[in-house]
């Protein structure tokens, strides 16, 4: 009798593992240069006299593509599979970053915010590939370890986004913009090219032939989460985008290193929490997340924001309770955000996943769009205090939406 041939079971066992190692390295370089280029952005050009804005308007085309990109993304990863929506993903934005090579007086607005475009369709499809992806790679038996693994792809993303934000501001002063800039392209393009070589060819692709009509959910449950998503992170950027960090700026007389690293430790804060997210809603006992747990986590954020304002009105020392309310703010959101990003996982169908998250993604993006346009003109306009009010307004919208929303059937 031929002899089988021997295999490691651990290899064997470890072949999903290893996949969502290569998605997860994948989303943590494309989440260090899209951090770090948000906050060159924003101190490069408030240092060069742009007003709030107008630099919120350097990222209306990033926010708006994501929204598009969400909605048709899902569609190419279910059509293309994850693999391929992931490369081009990491391959756009070493092209967006190359384009902000170009000689100084090259950088104009529309310039800018068509690199931000690629940028922002870049980030998406890298996104929406890595969190459909974890929906394969576990069994449908398996929501713990789902719920696990969803949180801590989603609270490591945001501690390097974290990460990035001080890393801008570091490559500023160092380097200066474009230095800092083709330092990254240069950096992102060896990983896209180890991605090229490690990722599994056919992730993602679905049995059957999605239909452009098959981009707008059916589920009226994944509408819900959608809408409670895009005023979930309206509320976060609405002040924390623009209007924080050119306050920090303006108000206390912060230098750019400052300001990054302020805004990178409240970011690495935020992502560790979210990382432990299971661990906070009951996981240990266990429990999974529910439609009413999102509920009980959203009403305890809701009122932070006015409490911050009222806070800082009634304080001798404004700068004090901003930052202990921002810190209060960031960890209650980090448990939202990965609620969320488990529940939407979780709904989600199995074949086509990727439409289902796509679509939700999408209105995530919308959210951030939203937030980051009023973030820009609330506070030219009003100051901080106004954005903190626009804020808790729209934690009360996803209140209501999420009283609202049961687990799908079957």
């Amino acid at each position: 009798m031929a002899h089988q041939p021997l295999t490691n079971p651990v290899s064997r066992l470890s072949t999903e593992v290893k996949q969502y190692f290569v998605v997860t390295g994948n989303y943590w370089a494309f989440t260090l240069t899209d951090g770090a280029l948000r906050m060159l952005i924003v101190l490069h050009f408030y240092q060069l006299g742009y007003t709030p804005l107008a630099i919120a308007s350097l990222f209306l085309f990033y926010e708006f593509f994501g929204v598009v990109t969400n909605l048709v993304g899902g569609w190419l990863g279910a059509k293309l599979g994850l693999n391929k929506t992931m490369n081009i993903g990491l391959f756009l934005q070493v092209f967006a970053l190359a384009m902000l090579l170009v000689p100084t007086e090259l950088l104009t607005v529309v310039w800018i915010m068509a690199a931000q475009a690629l940028s922002g369709i870049a980030k998406d499809l890298n996104k929406m590939s890595a969190k459909s992806s974890l929906k394969l790679l576990l069994p449908d038996n398996a929501q713990g370890a789902l719920y696990k693994w969803v949180a801590i792809l989603t609270g490591s993303k945001n501690a390097l986004k974290g990460v990035g934000f001080f890393l801008g501001g570091v490559l500023l002063a160092w380097l200066g913009f474009q230095g800092a800039i083709a330092t990254m392209a240069g950096a992102l393009a060896l990983v896209w090219v180890l991605s090229l070589l490690l990722l599994k060819k056919d992730l993602g692709k679905s049995s059957f032939k999605p239909k452009f009509k098959d981009l707008l959910s059916k589920s009226t449950t994944i509408n819900q989460l959608s809408a409670a998503r895009l005023f979930l992170f309206g509320a976060r950027d609405v002040w924390f985008v623009i209007a924080l960090p050119l306050y920090l700026s303006s108000q206390f007389n912060w230098s750019h290193a400052e300001v990054g690293a302020f805004l990178a430790l409240w970011v690495i804060g935020y992502g560790a929490v979210q990382a432990i997210a299971p661990a906070i809603t009951g996981k240990a006992s266990g429990k999974v997340p529910t439609a009413a747990t999102a509920l009980l986590w959203a009403s305890l954020l809701c009122s932070i924001p006015l409490l911050i304002s009222i806070g800082m009105l009634n304080s001798a020392h404004p700068l004090l309770i901003l930052i202990a309310g921002l810190m209060l703010f960031g960890a209650i959101f980090a448990v939202n955000s990965s609620l969320h990003s488990y529940l939407i996982v979780s709904f989600a169908g199995r074949d086509g996943v990727s439409l289902d998250v796509g679509f939700y993604y999408m209105a995530n993006a919308m959210g951030r769009l939203v937030g980051t346009v009023l973030s820009g003109w609330v506070y030219q306009a009003h100051g901080l205090q106004a954005c903190l009010w626009v804020s808790s307004a729209f934690l009360a919208l996803t209140v209501l939406i999420t009283l609202c929303l049961k687990a799908p059937k079957g």
